[in-house]
């Protein structure tokens, strides 16, 4: 297997990483506070922060996206039409957000690029069109520029567990929760209960897919820890932006250091262990242009107290809004009990008026109005969100092999149904 292709360092962990961490939550807290109080934690009320940054050549830093959040949907609060947005964690709001800022550079420069077939480059865009080899008319970031991730606190699921204390251990293995070498087996592949006994909690486990929880009503969303590892392989734009864009793969990844635990070796040992040793055994034969990604793991400053969770989640007051923002106008509050705006009433839940700008549904309004640009001689025909996902056939077949690998064989699979649904286009 070819070696995993390391991020170049912003600034190296032992000259400059943890100067780097700092300037990026100094430039995302600052947007953050810029922000309206509409959507942030009142009072006691505690939020997760995350955010997405470009870097370029000359170092400067921008934030694109912020999201902030910690509920998600169950799954009999799924929708059929692909109008709710059914987790609303930090890291996935941030993401969406960041999904919409991306499709707005590509209708910017194909504006800028023009259709008659001039080299218009934008030097203060991430991104830029590819001019020759068969995917022209895709685009892809630009030499230099890189893309960060911070987030406020360790992403839910594998990278932030409660440590497992050894009588649990063989339960969970029984569970299929986590993976263990043949070497606490017996013979017959049964769970040693001898060396558990001797190992305790030092035995090297690789803990499996994780869902997020619900209140009394499952959910069917995996914990940010999953899908994080996923971008690591397919990247962070998604199915249907890989028809216009290459994969754009995460430089780094910077999470808010815990007051209660001020080690930075730890939170870096469990980022490095969640997001990159689990997907380490990744196939990459044939799987171009997807490849496996290893960005630096870097720790930044305690953030504020907004965003401080108490270790006892009994005594933690969470925010019920998730506020999202991105550079190219999006500003939008959204009730992560219910996946709609703000304000939505119960008897209005079903009105366009309702839906986030983050849903399935008007992600794929902005995906068909860039893919009719420059086809209006093409039928508009109604195509289902699904199919559209299933004709993204790289990306399609780089996300089935990492659900084929363990430890993420037990990837929860959502109903063909939920995705089924069609626009007029």
């Amino acid at each position: 297997m070819s070696s995993p292709s390391e991020a170049s360092a912003p600034s190296s962990p032992a000259s400059g990483g943890s100067a780097f961490a700092e300037r990026a939550s100094e430039k995302v807290l600052a947007r953050y506070s810029a922000l309206p109080k509409k959507g942030k934690p009142q009072g006691r009320e505690v939020t997760v922060l995350a955010a997405f940054l470009f870097s370029s050549p000359s170092r400067e830093l921008e934030v694109v996206s912020l999201g902030t959040g910690t509920k998600c949907i169950g799954r009999s609060l799924r929708s059929l039409r692909g109008d709710v947005v059914n987790d609303s964690h930090a890291e996935i709001v941030a993401r969406r957000a960041l999904m919409r800022y991306l499709y707005a550079e590509i209708q910017r420069l194909k504006m800028s690029y023009g259709n008659d077939g001039n080299d218009v480059r934008d030097c203060k865009s991430p991104l830029e069109p590819i001019i020759e080899g068969h995917d022209e008319r895709k685009y892809r970031m630009r030499v230099g520029w890189q893309l960060h991730l911070y987030i406020s606190q360790l992403p839910c699921g594998v990278a932030s567990p409660p440590s497992p204390l050894p009588q649990k251990i063989a339960a969970m293995i029984e569970g299929n929760e986590v993976e263990v070498p043949s070497m606490v087996k017996d013979t017959e592949g049964r769970v040693a209960e001898d060396i558990l006994r001797k190992h305790g909690t030092d035995l090297p486990i690789i803990a499996s897919v994780q869902r997020k929880p619900g209140r009394g009503d499952t959910t069917l969303s995996v914990s940010c820890s999953d899908k994080i590892a996923r971008w690591n392989i397919v990247g962070v734009q998604g199915s249907l932006l890989s028809y216009f864009l290459e994969p754009v793969y995460l430089s780094s990844v910077i999470v808010g250091q815990s007051p209660d635990n001020p080690e930075d070796i730890l939170v870096q040992n469990k980022l490095q262990h969640a997001l990159y040793e689990r997907i380490s055994c990744f196939p990459l034969e044939q799987l171009s242009p997807f490849r496996l990604n290893k960005p630096l793991f870097l720790v930044g400053p305690i953030p504020p107290v907004e965003f401080q969770h108490c270790e006892n989640a009994a005594a933690t007051l969470t925010c019920g809004y998730s506020l999202c923002w991105n550079k190219s106008g999006l500003h939008e509050v959204i009730l992560g009990t219910t996946g709609r705006r703000q304000g939505t009433s119960a008897k209005g839940a079903r009105y366009s008026s309702t839906e986030s700008s983050l849903c399935k549904r008007r992600l794929l309004e902005i995906f068909l109005s860039l893919k009719h640009e420059g086809a209006a001689n093409e039928p508009c025909n109604e195509t289902a969100y699904l199919e559209y996902k299933e004709g993204a056939q790289s990306y399609r077949l780089a996300s089935k092999a990492l659900k084929d690998t363990p430890p993420f064989i037990n990837w929860q699979l959502k109903p063909l149904n939920h995705e089924a649904f069609t626009i007029s286009s």
